[in-house]
């Protein structure tokens, strides 16, 4: 499963290999969110039954990479065919005008593993910025399967794409020279770090601030040795929103108190100004934690 992501998080869309030729910080080259897609599951109707006593167990699996940390799961609807979700999701854009949401619905087999039942997807691009759109999409049962023209049931969907509204050099988050977070925050009493930080098509995100945290991991410094016998360390970094729970984690640097990682990471933010961003630096260790 870790090879599976590692190749379709790196050769399906969007990607953009980012090849050095001399040392220094590229990491503004590499694709970074612009927007949310918030989707609410609604429900299905008409499925295929999957099963030979009683019922298929649907859930529905959503995204806009294939890659399992952007995968969204709704819940499973036991014995039933015409299951009722009515969930909410939000997943990040990276590029509007190619890019596109799948819905696939699965029947949930403990014993043999979840079997396909259809899928469906919608363009980005024909997603009016900030209007909401309700849809019922047919289901196939593979995107590239043309001649397959069996009816397989639809499913109930509603979407709104929202992109970044920032006015100010907080847009990229990773230029160099710019307003730390620190700063913007301090200046929210006035309204001004607030207004910067608001979509652009929604009042409901003015009450809250609200985006994509893009956080650069660089290097360490003088570092704790632990290793007794070599006195260096196999640092990696953590990195967890306490709020919401999300966790990213760097590369390992073997052998070394000086580590340099290079390493760009992106974060939904639901509420920055109650959330927080830890940071913790571990010794990688072989033969134990």
């Amino acid at each position: 499963e870790t090879i599976k992501d590692a190749l379709e998080g790196s050769l399906m869309w969007p990607a953009r290999n980012i090849i050095p030729i001399l040392s220094g910080d590229y990491s503004d080259m590499e694709l970074k969110p612009v927007g949310i897609l918030e989707v609410k599951l609604v429900q299905a109707k008409n499925l295929e039954n999957q099963d030979f006593i009683g019922k298929s167990d649907p859930f529905c699996v959503i995204y806009t990479r294939p890659i399992r940390e952007r995968l969204k799961k709704s819940k499973t609807i036991n014995n039933q065919l015409n299951p009722v979700w009515n969930e909410h999701f939000e997943l990040e854009v990276e590029d509007v005008s190619t890019q596109h949401i799948y819905v696939k619905i699965f029947d949930e087999e403990r014993i043999q593993g979840a079997k396909i039942m259809g899928c469906a997807r919608v363009k980005l691009k024909d997603l009016e910025p900030g209007e909401l759109k309700i849809l019922w999409l047919p289901l196939v049962k593979d995107f590239e399967a043309k001649w397959d023209t069996k009816y397989r049931g639809e499913v109930h969907i509603e979407l709104k794409y929202l992109p970044f509204g920032l006015e100010n050099e907080l847009t990229n988050s990773c230029k160099r020279n710019e307003m730390t977070l620190e700063k913007a925050f301090s200046m929210s009493t006035n309204g001004q770090a607030i207004s910067s930080l608001e979509y652009k098509y929604s009042s409901k995100r003015r009450r809250i601030v609200r985006g994509v945290l893009s956080v650069t991991i660089k290097c360490a410094e003088n570092l704790m040795a632990v290793h007794l016998l070599s006195n260096v360390a196999d640092p990696f970094v953590i990195l967890k929103m306490k709020k919401s729970k999300a966790v990213k984690k760097t590369k390992v640097v073997p052998k070394t108190l000086k580590p340099i990682w290079n390493q760009t990471f992106h974060f939904v933010v639901e509420d920055a100004l109650h959330d927080l961003l830890i940071a913790e630096v571990w010794d990688h260790d072989s033969f134990g934690k």
